[in-house]
């Protein structure tokens, strides 16, 4: 670790999201939250087998795949930027464009919306920071898999799923 110039450690770079993959089912999220909970000592693997609704052998084979899965992700990937096709390279060119003058359009028009009302632009709103409370990142990462799948729980409906 690196220490800044006052002679403390360089602070750690932010971790991941741990909702990146927001393709991911509910009870893989679910299954994700658990592991996590057994390797951070919160459960043991009996309680997060019960929990998630496999025998404890399945749950071994679940947790051994989820740790080959840890391990590959963390292989080194070749450096530098992968190349594109040039058809894709251009459609997003033009895509981006386009985009730019609809936003210049929208901009226009919610200025002469507000000028026509009297109103004046809107301040962007200042952000105060808040003390981090130190906890394990696993856990973290639990509980954000744990609400993602409660919120795929609720469904777009606000009603609880199947």
């Amino acid at each position: 670790m690196t220490a800044a110039p006052n002679g403390r450690p360089a602070p750690l770079p932010h971790p991941v999201a741990a909702d990146s993959r927001p393709d991911a089912s509910r009870d893989a999220k679910r299954l994700a939250a658990a592991i996590l909970e057994v390797l951070a000592g919160l459960r043991t693997p009996a309680q997060a087998a019960q929990a998630t609704g496999v025998s404890l052998p399945r749950y071994y084979q679940l947790e051994a795949q989820a740790l080959a899965g840890l391990v590959r992700a963390c292989e080194r990937q070749p450096k530098g930027r992968r190349r594109e096709s040039p058809n894709a390279a251009a459609a997003l060119a033009k895509e981006n464009e386009r985009l730019k003058r609809d936003l210049g359009r929208q901009q226009t028009l919610v200025r002469l919306a507000q000028r026509s009302v009297g109103l004046s632009p809107a301040a962007p709103p200042a952000k105060a920071r808040r003390k981090r409370k130190p906890t394990t990142r696993a856990l973290v990462a639990a509980e954000r898999l744990r609400a993602a799948a409660e919120v795929a729980d609720a469904g777009p409906a606000g009603t609880a799923g199947p």
